[in-house]
């Protein structure tokens, strides 16, 4: 049968936000089956001492790397980001996206959404075993490049401050 990539998909219309990225970060996929630990950097939920910080209106290019031997949905929050698959303007969009074992992909993000956001493993029982976190927009000079998007409703985990 026949399976489709990320890199074979395109959206409908051209990404809103063609900036390249401002500044790259890297966040690895961590935990223990036998212990049933899951995590971001070997730190679970329960033991993050600050979130992950984005200033409002940067764009900032996040490569997930899946140390473990499970496929995990990573969600966030808030704000729909461009899967890294081409150098097109029709990039995927996405706000969850499937990192599977041994895999290494990346998506950059326009934060254009101020406040709190969950950002997690969509497989609730790896979320409550600690397999999420914070991301902050903090708020600030808009970039002048970065352009207006369409609002986005609030769903439960982001709060608005």
């Amino acid at each position: 049968h026949r399976t489709l990539r990320y890199s074979q998909l395109r959206a409908l219309e051209p990404n809103p936000d063609p900036r390249a990225p401002d500044r790259e970060i890297e966040i690895h996929l961590t935990g223990n089956m036998e212990r049933y630990m899951w995590s971001f950097d070997g730190v679970k939920f329960s033991h993050v001492d600050k979130p992950i910080v984005f200033q409002e209106g940067e764009r900032v290019r996040v490569t997930l790397v899946n140390d473990t031997m499970m496929t995990h949905p990573i969600h966030l929050h808030g704000m729909f980001f461009d899967l890294v698959v081409d150098d097109s303007d029709r990039k995927p969009r996405k706000h969850t996206v499937n990192v599977k074992p041994g895999d290494k992909l990346s998506f950059d993000v326009s934060a254009d959404a101020v406040g709190d956001w969950a950002f997690h493993c969509h497989l609730l029982f790896h979320m409550h075993a600690g397999m999420m976190q914070v991301v902050s927009v903090m708020p600030g000079a808009k970039s002048a490049a970065a352009p207006a998007g369409p609002a986005l409703a609030v769903a439960a985990g982001g709060a608005q401050r």
